[in-house]
């Protein structure tokens, strides 16, 4: 794990992993709603099926991670499927949006040296986990975001899940209402030094330990 110094006014780095899906384009009409920007973590073969609304996370000013082409545990590859997984999600996002991503969110969470090496930057892991694909309530993940928050937090949920979309409208409420600002995990890790993520390094919150492997 690799700590970076967290930044100085409260932010958090709300993700989305697995879409774009069919509920993407609401939650970016609540994200812009709130001026709110968040990283997300496509999945390449949703990245092809709804190119429209990645041009539109881009547009929006949201970060886009390579979250694989599709889904696999990458520690179970071979070394040729492996780096087939990273590089053609990595081509499909940056034919789409111009910009190849920069990030990874290994599926489950799940790396080892293989996987850290072959990424060639880096891995993003969380420090929340409202496993809202397992719990499917907007009330569930509401309450598990807001009680476990904190300053330089990166919050893991999935925009494929209908109950977490409708949940992020009051996230965003409450959480604005305690100053938190909403940053991509760029900006989050930046600190007010500028430092820059390293390639193959695995980050989980500024400062924070390795979690362990979800969804």
């Amino acid at each position: 794990m690799a700590p970076m110094a967290p930044i100085s006014a409260p932010g958090v780095a709300l993700t989305f992993d697995d879409g774009p899906g069919p509920y993407t384009a609401e939650l970016l009409d609540t994200l812009d709603s709130y001026g709110a920007r968040a990283t997300f973590f496509d999945v390449g073969e949703n990245v092809v099926a709804r190119p429209e609304l990645v041009r539109r996370q881009a547009g929006a000013g949201h970060e886009i991670g390579n979250h694989s082409w599709s889904h696999p545990r990458l520690t179970g590859l071979g070394a040729e499927r492996l780096r087939e997984e990273i590089d053609r999600t990595s081509a499909a996002i940056g034919e789409v949006t111009g910009t190849a991503p920069r990030l990874l969110r290994p599926p489950f969470g799940e790396h080892d040296e293989r996987v850290r090496e072959a990424a060639g930057m880096p891995l993003i892991m969380w420090s929340v986990d409202p496993e809202d694909w397992r719990v499917r309530d907007t009330a569930h993940v509401t309450r598990a975001v807001l009680d476990r928050v904190r300053p330089g937090d990166v919050v893991l949920m999935h925009d494929i899940q209908r109950t977490t979309v409708a949940a992020v409208p009051e996230i965003l409420r409450v959480l604005s209402g305690r100053g938190y600002r909403f940053v991509t995990v760029s900006e989050l890790y930046a600190g007010p030094d500028g430092g820059a993520l390293l390639p193959g390094a695995v980050y989980d919150r500024p400062g924070g330990a390795a979690p362990a492997p979800a969804g």
